[in-house]
């Protein structure tokens, strides 16, 4: 009878332990006003088999507001102001507006930066190798198959790992993170040139 107790309580204690992580994570962005952190992003295509690196500057502050400076592999700058999105690249003199971008569209792996939602209430944690959290959706959600979550000893985020529906990992290193740095709301308003050529959103 011992024995069967101990170990359901050591097949318990791990998904404990996610639960416990999961929770130190999410009180830890209710914490952060704003951060700005370098990063470097890998996006691997399941289909092709080939990966692209990015790297860059994210800026973020509650509620609402997000700045992605991409600066290699070439210039471009996406910008999320509540429900007003701008993807701009220099080089193309192009720009994509959406003046009614639903921040829920975003992966759920930055969502959570910008204050929306509970972690413990959209996914289901559990423990993956090295102590990664692996967060999967309690709904069905072809954009997101499961995300992980890589900490460091304080329990911050410094990697998140997405992995869709169709098999595409989309893996965010950050470096660098300072938080609460007093991010001002004028840093992500961006000012497109009068030349710029627009790219309409998709019918709704």
């Amino acid at each position: 009878m011992m024995t069967a107790l101990l170990l359901c309580a050591l097949a318990a204690a791990p998904a404990a332990d996610a639960h416990q992580l999961a929770a130190r994570v999410q009180a830890t962005y209710e914490r952060t006003h704003d951060l700005e952190s370098r990063f470097v992003q890998t996006y691997t295509y399941a289909t092709f088999g080939r990966s692209q690196v990015s790297r860059g500057v994210l800026e973020v502050k509650k509620p609402g507001k997000m700045r992605w400076q991409y600066e290699e592999p070439a210039r471009k700058t996406v910008v999320v102001n509540g429900s007003r999105l701008v993807q701009y690249e220099p080089e193309a003199n192009q720009a994509y507006v959406d003046e009614h971008f639903d921040a829920s569209a975003m992966s759920a792996a930055v969502a959570f930066l910008l204050g929306k939602g509970k972690l413990e209430k959209e996914f289901e944690p559990s423990l993956g190798e090295g102590g990664e959290l692996i967060l999967t959706p309690r709904r069905g959600d072809g954009r997101v198959a499961r995300i992980g979550l890589r900490l460091d000893e304080a329990g911050d985020v410094i990697a998140t790992r997405v992995v869709d529906g169709s098999g595409n990992v989309n893996e965010v290193r950050f470096e660098g993170v300072r938080r609460n740095v007093g991010l001002k709301d004028s840093d992500f308003e961006l000012r497109l040139p009068k030349d710029v050529q627009r790219i309409a959103p998709p019918a709704r």
